[in-house]
């Protein structure tokens, strides 16, 4: 499983449709592509929430993306990660 950080900015129409249930609905997609939504925040800024999940690769990623706009309104820009630790390592033969 990979990990993604899943950056999104409402707009008007994302805001009239907030609710628990549409949450539930998102969650669902990341279920339904076989992964699973480890942490999400709201934020002040530049950025209005981040979801952190775990998807099996890119290509599902990008499905999220597309269908959780569709779905919400909500624009997403979707950044994959991996751990310090793994990094550290990568780096070590560089």
């Amino acid at each position: 499983m990979a990990t993604f950080f899943m950056f999104g900015r409402y707009d008007q129409a994302a805001l009239k449709g907030m609710s628990a249930k549409r949450t539930d609905k998102a969650h669902a997609i990341i279920t339904d592509l076989g992964g699973s939504v480890k942490s999400e925040y709201a934020l002040l800024g530049e950025r209005d929430l981040v979801l952190v999940v775990e998807l099996p690769g890119v290509e599902d990623a990008m499905k999220a993306s597309i269908r959780l706009a569709k779905l919400t309104g909500i624009g997403f820009s979707t950044a994959q990660a991996i751990p310090v630790e793994e990094f550290d390592k990568l780096t070590a033969d560089a």
